[in-house]
């Protein structure tokens, strides 16, 4: 996939604005062909060089970016040409939702395996063990504990879940 097509997925958008947040995202939108310095990113988008170097960074601890080093024989400095990597975004993308199944499922389970109270004023939530060592009551305002029925939340995971097998091709 072309990298203005991946650009132009809603999906891909939200998942680069996640990544490197609002200050990084001129930095994700705006790669160049070839190799290029953070200094001259800076330059050409007008951004503080630190929110560039931010950016880079974190777009290089996911496998988006990588670079390479020259030492200036003069000054000894180290410069940076950096490149990135998009090729990579749908195999992170599909990660991070095998991640989400992961977790959603984990959840579920002690959504499921659990008994829960809540306090009416507080909206504070306890487990069964946690309500009886309270005598369930609150033990912020001292209200009486409501016993909590979570099976909505329950079947909302399920929907979830389903719908994320379906997407990755997970059979039950």
């Amino acid at each position: 996939m072309a990298f203005e097509e991946l650009l132009n997925d809603p999906v891909i958008q939200k998942y680069l604005h996640e990544l490197v947040g609002p200050t990084g995202m001129p930095v994700a939108a705006a790669p160049p062909d070839g190799e290029v310095t953070d200094e001259e990113l800076a330059e050409e988008l007008d951004l503080e060089l630190n929110d560039v170097r931010r950016a880079l960074f974190i777009l290089y601890e996911n496998d988006l970016a990588s670079y390479r080093r020259l030492r200036d024989e003069d000054s000894g400095w180290l410069t940076y040409l950096w490149t990135f990597e998009y090729d990579h975004i749908p195999e992170k993308l599909e990660e991070e939702m095998y991640d989400l199944l992961d977790a959603l499922e984990e959840r579920r389970e002690y959504e499921a395996d659990n008994e829960f109270y809540l306090c009416p004023e507080e909206s504070l939530r306890f487990e069964f063990g946690e309500a009886m060592e309270f005598n369930f009551q609150c033990p912020s305002c001292g209200a009486d504990l409501d016993s909590m029925n979570n099976d909505r939340l329950v079947e909302a995971m399920n929907d979830r879940i389903a719908g994320l097998r379906d997407e990755l091709n997970v059979d039950v």
